[in-house]
């Protein structure tokens, strides 16, 4: 107070340019990653309900989706695949000639310069949805490291930039680095889903990759929301291991584990703003009650703020067209 009327912060909020100007903290679309869904068959464009504006695409449509993503100035995608067939060890995750390699070929003509990163999970390719192998119904870790590293090494062998292993299983990272440099691919990074939490703003996803658990739930393998130190922990693990890029799942009610994760290892920081996360903006846009444009840029500025140097968005698009454009 005793500042004052020597210091008056209004002046610099008075107009567009002058707030502009002093602005700290920007998004724009080299930081977006954006995900698509790839789906079996050509010309196949399936929406889904509980995410307006979302499909799942077949390869070619995904290919054509890339090139446009492309032009708009997006840098980067995230493929998640749903394959012809699923089977209690998600063999299709491992085939080199599954959906995600030939969505790497086709996408890596249409559009070279894209950042190809891809999920490495085995939810959407076995038929009880859980993210490993089972033993009765309990997953089992140290079994699901073996094909993990194997659906990683797949994809990097097809093009992928980045493999990105979203399981949350204990040693995945070490597997899949061991996996990678054996077979003279160490320069493929690993984007680690290291606090991954056991969230209920995934419940769109599931529809969209297909992929919502026969019995049960994820809880015994995804974090407990309450954990802020044991987010740190995991991260740590996943960075000894050989992670380059750590994630933090979902992005904005764990803003503070972002932050704290960025204090505390310096290095690149993604934050996936998730399925629940946009279809609830949706929903209240669609209502009336939001404001989309000031919403979607107040959200995403908030996890940028936070220490996100990468945000994984379904927005990813609309903000390189500008639609939100302030």
């Amino acid at each position: 107070m005793s500042r004052f009327p020597l210091y008056r912060p209004r002046r610099l909020r008075r107009t567009e340019a002058l707030r502009r100007l002093v602005r700290e903290t920007h998004v724009v679309a080299e930081q977006l990653v954006q995900p698509l869904f790839v789906v079996p068959g050509t010309k196949v464009e399936n929406p889904v309900g509980s995410m307006p504006g979302v499909a799942q695409l077949s390869v070619d449509r995904a290919a054509e989706e890339c090139r446009r993503l492309v032009d708009l100035g997006v840098s980067s995608v995230l493929l998640f695949g749903i394959p012809e067939t699923k089977d209690a060890r998600g063999s299709g995750a491992v085939a080199p000639d599954g959906i995600i390699p030939r969505a790497l070929e086709a996408i890596r003509k249409a559009a070279p310069a894209l950042v190809l990163i891809t999920d490495v999970c085995l939810c959407e390719y076995t038929d009880h949805g859980h993210c490993g192998v089972l033993r009765g119904d309990e997953v089992e870790n140290d079994p699901t490291l073996e094909l993990l590293a194997a659906e990683a090494l797949a994809h990097a062998r097809a093009g992928a930039d980045i493999v990105a292993p979203s399981d949350m299983m204990d040693g995945r990272v070490g597997a899949i680095r061991r996996a990678l440099d054996g077979a003279g691919l160490s320069h493929v990074p690993i984007l680690s889903y290291a606090a991954k939490f056991a969230s209920g703003f995934y419940g769109p996803f599931r529809e969209a990759a297909d992929s919502t658990p026969a019995f049960g739930d994820r809880r015994g393998y995804q974090m407990d929301p309450a954990n802020g130190d044991e987010a740190l922990r995991e991260v740590a693990l996943d960075i000894e291991e050989g992670a380059d890029i750590v994630m933090v799942k979902p992005a904005l009610p764990y803003l503070d584990v972002i932050r704290r994760v960025k204090d505390r290892t310096g290095y690149p920081v993604a934050a996936y703003q998730v399925s629940g996360e946009y279809a609830m903006i949706k929903a209240a846009v669609a209502n009336g009650w939001l404001d989309e444009a000031r919403v979607v840029d107040e959200t995403l500025t908030a996890i940028r703020r936070a220490g996100a140097d990468v945000i994984i968005t379904y927005f990813a698009k609309d903000v390189a067209r500008g639609v939100y454009r302030r």
